[in-house]
């Protein structure tokens, strides 16, 4: 087996190799040494690489569209507070299950000091876990397990910067160059200034500038996001090839989705602003290629917060692809503006732009993650029906934190800059939809429509192409939770506010058809069986914006072999009647009851799936 398993790695080498000599010797000024050192390394993997895992990935790739199943759901969760630490969700999986989840996102779990961590992305050991929630052994005994179930595994690999207490930071601190050398040290403030002349500021309030005075060294050092963080200096080849073995490292104790943190930011160069450069693509390419050669049956997924224009470019072309996920992070911004406004103009608009990528662009569609939302949307287009951006951002803001006269919505903000008026915002699904005020003012028609606004957001992202992820408790309705101010080392940061811990007693009540907590997540299953059994939630389908002739409901269509579905989103605080030109006999996808495309009946806040078997009708498809 060990020979046939050589054989495979160089198999998977051969066709790629002359691709992957090029971009790294392009890379790194032609440095044969570092390249050697770089393919034995990616051969050293391979051979501490599991037999179990080695047959995991000839399976996915036998079937390489594994990750585009209609039946794929996602979650979202941090292990302490869902369980308390990897043991605890190991034991809960029976529940992850119960859920529908097949992938399973766990937070950055990797070692990182306390108090000085911003969520776990100040890793100080890429080869620990975090004490307080276990080992590396049982990271890997979770992944086990996790494939027994038929659950992928997916954690974040931050490769922008170490933790000040990295023991490349340490070593650097104490003078020695070759580790200086993996970091931008600086013997004076004269070049930083240069770069903050064109480089960004990624938190001006909390963290501002991109540069910090380290003492012990007496130098100055490259620290985007925060002091404690220190940027990696990805144009020393040492760094990205032990950066790219950490990353292997977690490949092999099990991970199967590599999520790589700030992806936009690791290559930097003086006059730029340090972001999206051409160099990052180089990168990424190769990790592609090393994965490929590797560990086939692991993804690469991209954080790329940033506008259309600039996150489409990192999944590479069909021929050349780079990550094989991206998060639709101006979909999710689009949406809860469209919640604000009952307008769905701008989503009509935003979702016609992702419609017409490849179809072979997978996409992470989210209401809610661990981070705040904020307002990247297209002011340009909005400006054409008169919203200013500084005022609009305002208003979202006050209708999400419900300061907004009427607003149901329970939010908090982030980054608050009066200044700048630019602040984020935080909160869970259920708190933002109205759920929470609902059951504070024990108002039941105010909860059943707050519950039915929840419903609808899920459908509405269940029925987008890409992998649905629901961020944990969302399934049971959670609400914010306001223990953080009494912690003073999360109090500063409102993102506290939907990271809280995991109501146990709460998710009993999910089985409860009169609770809030059973209406949602019943719902939520119903939605996740019906779009797993029913081809047009192919990834495949044709997907396109439904006309619906009412600013107030959005439509959306999907062909797949014989089936069309035409789904009808109502954001409007009314009730709607809609009028559809889709020829077909279609019928309700929830209750099986035909329906008359002339007069179709959408509840406010709630939403339709209609569908049409052209199949079993015998009648040719057809739409706008």
């Amino acid at each position: 087996m060990e020979q046939n398993w050589n054989e495979a790695f160089l198999e998977r080498l051969r066709p790629r190799e002359e691709e992957l000599r090029q971009l790294y010797l392009s890379l790194y000024h032609g440095d044969q040494n570092a390249y050697g050192y770089f393919l034995a390394m990616l051969r050293r993997c391979w051979e501490e690489r599991s037999e179990t895992l080695k047959a995991l990935d000839e399976a996915r790739v036998a079937y390489p569209d594994w990750y585009r199943s209609r039946s794929l759901v996602g979650m979202l969760m941090y292990a302490d507070a869902f369980a308390g630490d990897l043991s605890g969700v190991r034991g809960k999986l029976d529940y992850i299950a119960d859920c529908g989840v097949n992938y399973l996102h766990l937070m950055p779990l990797l070692e990182s000091p306390e108090g000085r961590s911003d969520g776990g992305y100040a890793v100080s050991d890429f080869r620990k876990v975090q004490p307080s929630l276990g080992t590396m052994e049982d990271l890997a005994a979770l992944a086990e397990d996790c494939h027994a179930r038929g659950i992928a595994l997916c954690l974040d690999f931050v490769m922008n910067h170490t933790s000040e207490d990295h023991e490349w930071a340490r070593r650097a601190r104490a003078g020695e160059k070759e580790f200086q050398d993996r970091y931008f040290f600086f013997d004076n403030w004269d070049v930083p200034r240069r770069y903050e002349k064109t480089v960004p500021q990624v938190f001006p309030t909390t963290a501002p500038g991109n540069f910090t005075w380290c003492p012990e060294a007496g130098k100055v050092v490259m620290t985007t996001f925060y002091p404690y963080q220190w940027d990696l200096n990805y144009a020393n080849p040492v760094v990205f090839n032990d950066m790219t073995e950490n990353m292997l490292y977690l490949c092999n104790r099990g991970v199967d989705v590599i999520r790589l943190d700030a992806v936009p930011y690791i290559w930097k160069e003086l006059g730029t602003n340090c972001r999206n450069l051409p160099q990052v693509h180089t990168l990424v390419r190769i990790m592609r290629i090393v994965c490929e050669i590797v560990c086939p049956g692991t993804l690469l997924l991209g954080e790329v917060v940033m506008e259309p224009s600039k996150v489409v470019p990192y999944f590479g072309s069909v021929e050349k692809p780079e990550c094989h996920l991206l998060y639709n992070v101006t979909t999710m911004a689009s949406t809860w503006h469209t919640v604000a406004t009952r307008d769905v103009r701008l989503l009509r608009h935003q979702l016609g732009q992702v419609f017409a990528l490849p179809r072979e662009y997978t996409f992470l569609n989210y209401l809610r993650c661990h981070d705040d939302i904020g307002w990247g949307l297209d002011y340009a287009y909005l400006a054409g029906f008169g919203f200013d951006e500084a005022a609009h951002k305002k208003y979202l803001n006050d209708y999400l934190t419900g300061r907004w006269p009427g607003s149901p919505a329970r939010g908090e903000l982030y980054n608050d800059d009066p200044r700048l008026r630019d602040a984020r915002l935080c909160g869970t699904t259920a708190s933002l939809c109205g759920i929470e005020a609902a059951r504070y003012e024990k108002d039941d028609a105010k909860l059943d429509w707050a519950v039915r606004l929840d419903v609808m957001l899920h459908a509405y992202m269940f029925t987008l192409s890409g992998i649905p992820v629901l961020y944990s408790g969302d399934e049971v309705a959670r609400e914010n939770d306001y223990a953080y101010h009494d912690d003073p080392l999360k109090a500063a940061d409102s993102r506290f506010l939907h990271r809280g811990r995991m109501d146990w007693e709460a998710a009993g009540r999910r089985t409860d058809p009169a609770a809030p907590e059973g209406r949602v997540f019943t719902s939520l299953r119903q939605l996740e069986r019906l779009r797993a059994a029913h081809r047009c939630f192919d990834a495949r389908a044709d997907i396109w914006v439904v006309n619906t002739h009412d600013d107030g409901v959005l439509g959306v269509g999907r062909y797949w072999q014989g089936e069309k579905l035409v789904a009808l989103f109502n954001f409007a605080d009314r009730d709607r009647q809609v009028c559809v030109v889709e020829l077909g006999d279609f019928r309700d996808l929830l209750t099986g009851e035909p329906v008359e495309m002339m007069d179709i009946p959408v509840p406010a806040g709630g939403f339709v799936w209609l569908l049409c078997d052209f199949d079993r009708d015998g009648k040719e498809p057809s739409h706008e």
